[in-house]
């Protein structure tokens, strides 16, 4: 194989999350060649005979895979800023959505927005990301709750993959909440699940639009049955699924996604304790963000999923009623102050472990082969990155082998 690289990095620290014996995986003394988009570890000896159209000194910084958020809800119209103040002064997640706020408010702002402009609005979401060295993102549609918008924002979505240095996944989330029209109907709840099973789902895999399926398993949501027959459609047209589940109470969704073989379980902050030895096979997603913004009591079991070897991912949620953040790295800050994440677990969960609730087997590490998503940081020690609240940018950020920024 030539020895020739489109770019190489050399004298960084490495945090490959590849050795145990040392903690992120980290290596010196080995360089970072990229070629077509795929990244090469060299040694010094390697290093010395190779050449390359660019070279990075990297003094020292530290090199990690690029940032991934895997759970987002960025493409919206509007904000919910009242809904924030009428918390603050008392109303429950529950009560706000029953007066008509919550997630519908958001969809009837979301309707009454054209496709340009949603992508105007969503555009500096996926900008403050960026910023941070996230190179792959999910999008959730779910504000839509009709074909025609639901479309609409799968579309905003991918369009903002095309316009933007990032790799974003497209997830269907048209199981998230019942639109007013089918709610006026008797049985609407179920009404409404045929339809995004039997209508909307066939419409956007025909389409190609949704990478994923996911369902909000919730009292104020769905019930495990009905989100099971989500999953069942999804599985008909060959889509990986995830859920919103255990949030708010304990309907045994976690379990019953993991039966179907879900790439992620997300939020589980209800999750009993004897189910998590039945998510070994599955993600749990934890979403700070939500939980601190709700003012919330009940944690996810972090401990047990240590103690079972359930992979843990860290995500914004960037959602505009539960999680206005747009801030990975303050996520990771939450995951260890709330939850109580080793700082190292923080950033597996951004990265590595992020990849895997995705199904992206070639993202979220530094090693042989694997996408040329990369950030330099000018800190001392990883730990920097999930201690401090907005104290860091990377000074070089690579998406695909192409360098997108650099400071």
């Amino acid at each position: 194989m030539s020895n020739h690289y489109d770019w190489l990095i050399h004298n960084a620290k490495l945090a490959t999350f590849d050795h145990q014996n040392t903690a992120y995986g980290e290596t010196r003394d080995t360089s970072v060649g990229v070629r077509d988009g795929r990244i090469e570890l060299l040694p010094k000896q390697g290093f010395t005979a190779a050449t390359a159209d660019h070279r990075i000194d990297a003094d020292g910084k530290w090199l990690t895979p690029g940032l991934i958020d895997c759970h987002t809800h960025l493409v919206f119209g509007g904000n919910r800023a009242n809904e924030f103040e009428w918390r603050l002064q008392g109303d429950s997640y529950e009560s706000i959505a029953a007066r008509g706020g919550g997630i519908v408010s958001t969809v009837a702002a979301t309707r009454g927005v054209s496709e340009a402009q949603l992508f105007d609005q969503s555009a500096p979401r996926l900008e403050r990301l960026l910023q941070e060295g996230v190179t792959t993102v999910e999008i959730k549609s779910g504000y839509g709750l009709s074909t025609e918008h639901e479309i609409k924002m799968l579309k905003v979505a991918r369009a903002l993959g095309d316009a933007y240095p990032v790799t974003v996944k497209t997830t269907f989330l048209g199981a998230h909440a019942v639109p007013v029209e089918f709610a006026k109907q008797a049985n609407g709840k179920q009404h409404y699940i045929d339809y995004v099973c039997n209508t909307m789902l066939p419409e956007i895999a025909a389409l190609g639009l949704a990478d994923a399926v996911d369902v909000f398993c919730e009292g104020i949501g769905f019930s495990s049955d009905q989100c099971e027959q989500v999953f069942l459609a999804a599985h008909a047209h060959k889509l990986p699924i995830k859920g919103h589940v255990e949030q708010l109470s304990n309907l045994g969704g976690a379990v019953m996604a993991a039966q179907h073989k879900a790439l992620s379980v997300d939020h589980v902050e209800y999750l009993a304790l004897a189910d998590v030895p039945k998510l070994i096979d599955t993600v749990a997603v934890l979403l700070p963000a939500a939980y601190y913004f709700l003012h919330e009591q009940q944690k996810p079991p972090v401990e047990a999923f240590r103690q079972h070897g359930v992979a843990m991912a860290v995500a914004t949620d960037l959602n505009p009623g539960t999680a206005p953040l747009a801030s990975l790295l303050t996520a990771m800050n939450q995951s260890c102050v709330l939850f109580g994440l080793t700082p190292e677990e923080a950033l597996m969960g951004t990265t590595k472990q992020a990849a895997k609730a995705l199904g992206l087997a070639t993202k979220g590490r530094l090693h042989d082969g694997m996408d040329a998503d990369l950030a330099l940081w000018d800190i001392q020690h990883l730990a920097e990155l999930s201690y401090s609240i907005n104290f860091h940018r990377p000074t070089a950020i690579w998406q695909d082998g192409n360098l997108v920024s650099h400071n």
